[in-house]
């Protein structure tokens, strides 16, 4: 597996809060603490958060670190700090990919 797509897989699993306005949005990843971004735009915002993911794989990988396991996005609704960044009008966004496994995962242990 090839770095972009080791990339891409990582990025699949985490979820994102976006928050802001049209000029100044932020971006950040609560299972990678201090892992933040910003753009002008949602879309820049998030593509820049590529980069300040990759940066922060870097640097855990550096000092030895092993990398935070992703929550599902039920459990994060659930943390203090996320609850009150949705609370402020930060939105919770997620590939497709993470969407379905999130929204199978629920459903599963709904019926369990």
């Amino acid at each position: 597996m090839n770095a972009k797509s080791k990339l891409e897989d990582f990025m699949s699993r985490y979820i994102a809060i976006v928050d802001g306005e049209p000029g100044a949005f932020g971006v950040v990843i609560p299972d990678l603490p201090g892992c933040t971004s910003g753009g002008p735009t949602v879309v820049a915002a998030l593509r820049n958060t590529v980069a300040a993911v990759n940066l922060w794989i870097e640097d855990a990988r550096a000092d030895g670190e092993k990398l935070p396991k992703p929550r599902p996005v039920e459990k994060l609704r659930s943390d203090p700090a996320v609850a009150g960044a949705l609370k402020q009008g930060g939105n919770l966004r997620l590939t497709r990919s993470a969407f379905l496994a999130s929204a199978a995962r629920e459903k599963i242990e709904s019926e369990g």
